[in-house]
């Protein structure tokens, strides 16, 4: 929500939380929903959102896994922010084998800069996205890579804003 408002600061948010893990129909009746509401882009955070927005002819970002390939999101998924857990298993899995291991929080290698998080390729979008606006996000990523930007994670329950 933070990176949506650094670009457009009135940008509004639909919220909803399906109570579920995994439940493709539910999310995509609660997109449907949210697309009736008025939303004009979709954030695919479970299996389900994207049928829904190739359904109503929107465009959708996915989450976790690279919803283009997952989802069958071709024509319909920009890109996806995807999630490597491998740095964090390989992490643990190296303590124990140097008899070090101990509980600890493993936030800092789901992140970017440990390599625990990218954003997938714009596939069929790539052409459609200005060159500056590519040029931007390419210079966020270094950023974060280089340590010289932190996204500020923010855990509160998000909200909507209409």
């Amino acid at each position: 929500m933070a990176g949506a408002r650094s670009v457009n600061p009135d940008v509004e948010f639909k919220v909803t939380f399906l109570g579920s893990w995994y439940d493709p129909p539910k999310a995509k009746e609660a997109a449907f929903a949210q697309i009736e509401a008025g939303v004009d882009v979709l954030y695919a955070e479970r299996a389900g959102v994207v049928d829904a927005a190739r359904e109503r002819n929107i465009i959708a970002f996915g989450n976790v896994n690279d919803m283009n390939k997952e989802e069958n999101g071709t024509g319909v998924v920009v890109t996806s922010a995807l999630w490597h857990m491998e740095n964090a298993i390989n992490h643990a899995i190296s303590g124990v084998k140097a008899g070090t291991f101990v509980a600890e929080d493993y936030k800092e290698w789901t992140m970017m800069q440990k390599g625990g998080a990218s954003l997938a390729p714009y596939y069929e979008f790539d052409d459609q996205i200005a060159a500056d606006v590519k040029a931007k996000v390419a210079a966020i990523s270094s950023d974060i890579m280089s340590g010289n930007f932190t996204v500020v994670v923010n855990d509160d329950e998000p909200k909507s804003t209409y």
